[in-house]
């Protein structure tokens, strides 16, 4: 036990210091498979080991003291009826009462300080400033800490008070945070892997939580509701996260003890969700983001999008401005292919608050992406453009879209705008930044494409707005409607009559074949099956040829697979479908192809979770 105690102090000493360089060892070593062993070694992880949430014997639950008994318990309320104050404050825009309410007792009350820093979190996941992402992440530490010092002290007692649990679960949404915010950047889980033993104590610790909220001698305390919501939230969100990802990372994750159920996780989200909690919120804004981009993005497009409605309505009906739910509602208008719908409530978004211009941000890459479906090239480059003016988050890939619009205007059409499509080109590849030590898949995406614009007579790019709208998956979007897919189309059988009337080049038979991915797409949609396979199939008979695009085939792959999926034709689509999974490897947006093609999968095969056979638990 001494070991234990001591080994417990050395962690709340050192917080996180340790844990990033071992880490950071194990992935850039030589070794790096073997060291994995190492994390899964109970000798060498005995938090993990001796963890256990203990009910006493003879069904003696958890302890939570009554006011009568001591100020614990109301001290414990008190602090979560102010930190929902807080967040209604927050909810209806007020964002600095609401962080001023909760800065001054971020160091003595858990919920306050774990409160504050996820506002923080927010605003740097939806700034990506390297000043608010730096503070965000010290602030989150601290919380942590502030966490740590009201967690159980004695490893002996086998009772924990209702406080303690309560911060055992704040500690454990501390480390989910951290990570969640390392995975939205790099769109990889191997992030939970670098972040070494905490971020498996965050998801060991939610285990055990659960295990305690439905056993026999658990009895509810007075905050039972707050402390169930956040295992749900914990539970959920683990079990969700971890069942997307692509095979390969997963049986990594496997090696070190991940498992992930995606029925489950829902499941569990929408329960934290449909209660009055102060995790509830969370729930709900996990399951939206599922629903509305998740799905989209990294999945096939297929989000429940009556599910996000129902989730929705009741926060927008209290908070009828409130800027996250007139986004989210916006973006679910969107994804319904309701564009004009979605570009009044992005708009609306903007005017209701002027206090956090990245709630601003958000709804301007939406609504590029809106006046993009509708083939409004000036207003989507309006859009870019004050992004590139006003964001931080990816200056290449702002110039890129930039470029790429104007590319589709001609050289009069031009001159309004002061710049061209060629210098921003050129631009792209001298802007690439990195986050967090890792550049953006997005903007890598977008450097090597512009770097055939350095040549002295470089050759133009066919469509670039379509070719980066089949990255985030709007094909999908436009699909919903007819007129919006035809005039796609139409856009695609010009530019195919451009690229005919130039001269062969190096790039020919790439340009081809994206023209034929993107026009199998629209046609897929509209009907035309047999012309769309004919379209899938022409890349992969073209495959030797293609020169840089390398992608271009395994999503060939993937949207054939989809395309006989819909069809019925189960056996093929598995087939193509494993065919793009093994068989390619170092193609430009690779993760991305492989969340789809799982989520293809897990629709193929039809299983309850990420090709695991799992019970229905955390």
């Amino acid at each position: 036990m001494s070991f234990i105690t001591n080994w417990r102090r050395s962690v709340k000493k050192n917080d996180n210091q340790t844990d990033a360089s071992q880490a950071r060892d194990i992935l850039d070593g030589p070794d790096y498979t073997n060291q994995l062993s190492v994390i899964n070694n109970s000798a060498m992880d005995p938090i993990i080991s001796d963890f256990g949430l203990q009910l006493s014997d003879h069904g003696d639950a958890p302890q939570s003291t009554n006011p009568s008994q001591g100020c614990s318990r109301s001290e414990l309320s008190l602090a979560l009826d102010d930190c929902m104050a807080a967040l209604d404050l927050f909810l209806r825009n007020d964002f600095e009462k609401a962080q001023a309410r909760l800065r001054s007792r971020t160091k003595d009350s858990m919920y306050h300080a774990l409160t504050y820093a996820t506002i923080l979190e927010m605003q740097a996941m939806m700034t990506f400033e390297p000043q608010h992402i730096q503070t965000a992440g010290n602030t989150m530490k601290e919380a942590q800490a502030t966490c740590q010092r009201q967690r159980k002290k004695s490893s002996f007692s086998k009772s924990y008070t209702e406080e303690e649990l309560h911060a055992e679960v704040c500690y454990a949404e501390c480390l989910l945070q951290r990570a969640a915010l390392t995975f939205l950047q790099d769109e990889n889980m191997i992030s939970f892997i670098k972040g070494g033993i905490k971020v498996r104590n965050s998801y060991q610790t939610y285990k055990e939580l659960h295990t305690v909220l439905y056993s026999s001698g658990y009895s509810q305390g007075e905050n039972h509701g707050h402390f169930e919501g956040g295992v749900k939230l914990g539970v959920g969100a683990f079990n969700l996260m971890i069942s997307m990802l692509p095979t390969r990372t997963l049986k990594l994750l496997e090696f070190v003890g991940f498992t992930g159920n995606k029925e489950f996780g829902l499941q569990q989200l929408q329960e934290g969700s449909a209660e009055s909690t102060f995790r509830s919120f969370l729930c709900n804004m996990l399951l939206l983001c599922y629903h509305t981009f998740m799905s989209f993005i990294l999945g096939t497009g297929e989000g429940d999008v009556e599910d996000a409605e129902k989730l929705l309505q009741p926060y927008l009906q209290k908070y009828p401005q409130g800027s996250i739910f007139l986004f989210f509602a916006g973006r679910i208008e969107e994804i319904k292919g309701n564009l004009d719908a979605a570009i009044k409530r992005f708009e609306e978004c903007c005017e209701v608050q002027q206090e956090w211009k990245q709630f601003h941000h958000m709804c301007y890459w939406e609504l590029m992406w809106c006046f993009t479906y509708k083939r409004h090239w000036k207003m989507a480059y309006f859009y870019a453009d004050l992004l590139s003016k006003e964001n931080t988050w990816s200056k290449a890939t702002y110039a890129y879209m930039k470029a790429a619009y104007l590319s589709m205007l001609t050289p009069d059409d031009c001159l309004t705008f002061g710049e061209t499509a060629f210098t921003l080109f050129r631009q792209v590849p001298g802007l690439k930044q990195k986050i967090a030590g890792k550049s953006l898949p997005t903007e890598k995406f977008a450097i090597r494409k512009a770097r055939r614009y350095l040549a002295e007579s470089p050759i133009a790019l066919p469509a670039p707005p379509l070719e980066m709208m089949y990255i985030w998956n709007g094909y999908t979007v436009i699909g919903k409607h007819k007129e919006l897919t035809e005039g796609m189309l139409t856009t695609l059988n010009e530019a195919q009559a451009k690229l005919d009337s130039t001269p062969r080049s190096e790039f020919t038979f790439d340009d081809q074949c994206l023209l034929s991915l993107l026009k199998g797409l629209c046609l897929k949609h509209l009907g035309r099956h047999e012309e769309a396979e004919h379209y899938f199939t022409l890349i992969l008979c073209n495959e030797s040829q293609i020169k840089y695009d390398h992608y271009l085939v395994p999503n060939a792959l993937l949207e054939h697979g989809l395309l006989c999926l819909e069809q019925g034709r189960k056996a093929e689509a598995i087939r193509l479908l494993e065919t793009a999974k093994q068989n390619y490897k170092h193609y430009s947006m690779e993760s991305r192809t492989h969340f789809r093609i799982q989520a293809a999968l897990h629709k193929a095969k039809g299983a309850g979770e990420n090709g695991i056979n799992v019970s229905s638990s955390p």
